[in-house]
């Protein structure tokens, strides 16, 4: 334990008001001597890591009541100047890949770094080509309901390794999962969730997508975008208490990207990757969805840059729009 004493060492050396500890995943036993110096020394840490996993390990100081978990996402669109849709879409919103000379170069080097330090170095699989292989395969299923048994077949490994597979993904911060709403509702509703990863550059990366986008990926790659700062704005600006997404059971190609709950208010929005004004057909999941539950907000979000209201109370908003509404706080009409 000399190492835990050299770093006691530091810290007593240091100003008490803030310390930065990164990664401190690597070394849990780190959190032993921080609960000291809290204690005896009322020293505030900034903790920094990219995986919680080797933290939850039997026999590790969680810190119980003197911690508070934040989590870092991706920039919004806020956080970036000359906010480039397309651009965003194609590379990702990773602060280290915008700032790249060559995003496609640094997209790959993240994740050939993901799987050697994060994955080997750390031991979060036993098998790491069959993690691998399960990566691409996983990333085909970015924003549409998960089926984990044909993720399981398409790897080539058991489905109770995909679901640990998934695990890590979440752990190691790169997806999330999206539960379908299970209300008293009139129609049966899904209940197996979507999978979003939270950056679509990471996701062409893993599918080694690279150049333009293909039409068969925009839908996705544009959906996911629009849930990863719908999550970012959860975290940093408490927008919403919970989220799902929606899907009849009566009308088999009917739901509703993404329902989200405020205390008692519903907003219900759809996402659309088109540039000409939706029609009935694009309308018809934030339709079923009011016939069925009390909506106080229901939103078509598009690529077009035109903002408009149907006869029925539906706004078709750009995305830009949209982005500064969640950065207003307004999307409740805060």
């Amino acid at each position: 334990m000399r190492e835990a004493g050299l770093f006691a060492s530091e810290i007593r050396a240091l100003p008490a008001e803030k310390t930065v500890v990164d990664e401190v995943q690597r070394l849990p036993w780190l959190l032993n001597e921080i609960h000291r110096a809290i204690e005896t020394r009322k020293t505030r840490f900034v903790l920094c890591g990219s995986s919680a996993r080797k933290l939850r390990t039997g026999g590790t100081n969680l810190l119980a009541g003197r911690a508070l978990y934040r989590t870092m996402h991706p920039f919004v669109p806020e956080e970036i100047p000359e906010f480039d849709l397309s651009r965003s879409l194609a590379i990702g919103t990773l602060p280290v890949i915008m700032g790249s000379a060559s995003p496609t170069e640094a997209l790959e080097a993240c994740v050939h770094a993901y799987l050697k330090q994060e994955i080997q170095a750390e031991a979060l699989v036993r098998n790491l080509p069959g993690f691998a292989r399960f990566l691409p395969v996983a990333a085909l299923f970015h924003g549409q309901t998960l089926n984990v048994a044909g993720l399981a077949r398409d790897a080539g490994v058991s489905r109770s390794t995909i679901q640990g597979y998934l695990e890590i993904l979440e752990d190691t911060l790169l997806s999330f999962r999206l539960p379908a709403f299970e209300g008293r509702l009139r129609a049966r509703e899904r209940r197996h969730p979507k999978l979003y990863f939270t950056d679509p550059g990471l996701v062409r990366e893993l599918k080694r997508s690279r150049g333009g986008i293909a039409p068969e990926e925009l839908g996705h790659l544009f959906e996911g975008l629009v849930a990863q700062v719908l999550r970012a704005y959860r975290d940093y600006r408490d927008l919403f208490d919970d989220w799902f997404y929606w899907a009849s059971g009566s009308a088999r190609a009917t739901e509703v990207d993404f329902l989200l709950h405020k205390g008692s208010r519903r907003a219900a929005i759809e996402v659309k990757a088109g540039t000409g004004v939706p029609d009935g057909a694009a309308l018809k999941g934030l339709r079923a969805l009011a016939a069925s539950l009390s909506i106080d907000r229901r939103i078509l979000v598009y690529r077009g840059d035109r903002r408009l209201l149907t006869e029925d109370g539906i706004e078709v908003l750009p995305a830009e729009v949209f982005f500064k509404e969640l950065a207003a706080g307004s999307l409740f009409g805060g």
